[in-house]
């Protein structure tokens, strides 16, 4: 019995082919609600967040940014992303990597 013969017909492929399929039609979805903190007022959210910062610095486990430390931040978030597209300057600090020579002390 060939699978791929029309002429010959197996009991499995009638009975598969007369069995109804469920048809799963989508129900319509709920649209969907914020959640958290998207769902609660601005003012709310700045109020707990400011709780959180207040405790932070409290606790002493906050970090407060220097000049020097939020300038550098600034200048590399500003650069980095010109530097993956191949047109920001590159970090002249950092040497390329070295060819990988036996030591003078190592015996193959």
């Amino acid at each position: 019995m060939n699978p791929l013969d029309p002429t010959t017909q197996s009991s499995t492929s009638t009975e598969a082919s007369d069995t109804p399929k469920p048809e799963t039609s989508p129900e319509p979805q709920k649209p969907r609600r914020p959640r958290g903190f998207a769902a609660m007022d601005r003012s709310k959210v700045s109020e707990i967040a400011s709780k959180g910062g207040k405790a932070a610095h409290a606790a002493g486990t906050a970090h407060q940014f220097s000049s020097d430390e939020a300038r550098n931040a600034g200048r590399k978030g500003g650069v980095a992303p010109h530097v993956r597209r191949g047109r920001g300057p590159r970090n002249a600090n950092v040497s390329p990597p070295k060819s990988v020579e036996p030591k003078e002390g190592a015996t193959e």
